[in-house]
């Protein structure tokens, strides 16, 4: 009888910060892509590399960018940042983020999200909604391509109602 060869144990490595060891982080709702994507985005702030950033500058820096009118639902959240007066650091700003989207995988959460598309408080998700939220987001979506998502997406064919998007949220397969 031999023995089948074993293969060596692996380990998952966690990745490191430049001078600082990287803490892990769990936020309910967000997968740790998110998270890091998110750690990339402030650390394009923290210049100096001290785990900080100044709310204001970050304020400025994304109306720089045109966020202000690009994608106001995100320059918005960083403003009110702003009213904390002193420098954040990331696990505030994740925080921050965190609960102005919630957490996708409860109801509260995704009702949090919906009315992020439903910005004009008709409690339904329609094709001017979308639109809007196309464009802030950056993409290249026509018209017929959101009227046909919103076709297949909403049990009337013309809205996405908040029971819609949370059985759409809630979804695991399609």
């Amino acid at each position: 009888m031999r023995n089948k060869p074993q293969a060596p144990a692996t380990q998952k490595q966690q990745p490191q910060k430049q001078g600082n060891v990287r803490k892990p982080q769990e936020r309910p709702g967000l997968t740790d892509d998110e998270i890091d994507e998110i750690r990339e985005a402030f650390n394009l702030f923290d210049t100096e590399g001290t785990g900080r950033v100044d709310p204001r500058e970050l304020k400025a820096a994304m109306q720089s960018l045109g966020f202000d009118q690009k994608n106001p639902t995100i320059f918005n959240m960083i403003a009110e940042l702003e009213n904390e007066g002193t420098d954040i650091d990331f696990d505030q700003f994740l925080d921050a983020i965190t609960s102005k989207l919630g957490n996708r995988e409860s109801k509260d959460g995704i009702n949090k999200i919906f009315d992020l598309f439903d910005d004009d408080g008709s409690n339904s998700i329609n094709l001017n909604n979308l639109k809007r939220v196309s464009k802030e987001l950056g993409e290249t979506m026509t018209a017929e391509e959101l009227a046909e998502m919103l076709e297949r997406a909403a049990s009337n064919g013309r809205e996405i109602t908040r029971e819609d998007f949370y059985n759409i949220m809630v979804k695991r397969t399609f």
